[in-house]
């Protein structure tokens, strides 16, 4: 039973977060996700009682996945002091993919931060979360955030250039941060 209702949650994020990520969180209505998801309106209800839930969740799980992504990325680096760079080289091609909206937490961020407490805060710890991972990049050096700062900036700059260029030139800086550090 519990296989069927996970299988039938993944089913509902799927659907949400396609829609949400491609059109906004705000323009997609739960009969939308209940249609592109096949499962009934009163079974997309059950498993999320509202759009704030379902909306979170689907942040919840882009992160687990996204972050996962980019470590599995960067830990095909032989090169352990090149690994902060193998960042920049994943997020080029992230950028390059046709599917590519812009940054997921950005967005809902910019939709909803300042009246979804619950968004907030998964747009926050994922981001404090890409922060960690950083640090643990750079040894805990003070430039985790700058290395941060070129990335969300190589982010929002690819969405509305739609271009893959920006983690190009994010790389460069970052490039010229480490060697200044080193």
């Amino acid at each position: 039973m519990a296989t069927d209702v996970e299988a039938l949650r993944a089913r509902v994020l799927d659907a949400a977060e396609a829609l949400f990520y491609a059109r906004g969180v705000q323009s997609v209505g739960m009969d939308e996700v209940r249609t592109a998801s096949g499962v009934s309106l009163k079974r997309l209800y059950q498993l999320f009682p509202g759009k704030g839930e379902l909306v979170e969740a689907y942040l919840r799980r882009r992160d687990a996945r996204w972050l996962a992504a980019l470590a599995a990325h960067v830990a095909a680096e032989p090169d352990p002091g090149q690994r902060p760079l193998a960042v920049f080289d994943w997020l080029q091609l992230w950028f390059a993919e046709p599917d590519f909206h812009g940054c997921a937490f950005i967005n809902a961020f910019g939709e909803l931060g300042a009246t979804s407490p619950a968004v907030a805060r998964a747009v926050a710890d994922h981001k404090a979360a890409f922060r960690a991972y950083l640090a643990e990049l750079v040894r805990d050096t003070p430039l985790a955030e700058q290395l941060a700062l070129l990335a969300e900036g190589a982010m929002t700059t690819a969405a509305i250039t739609a271009s893959p260029a920006p983690a190009h030139h994010a790389k460069s800086a970052a490039r010229v941060l480490l060697a200044a550090s080193a």
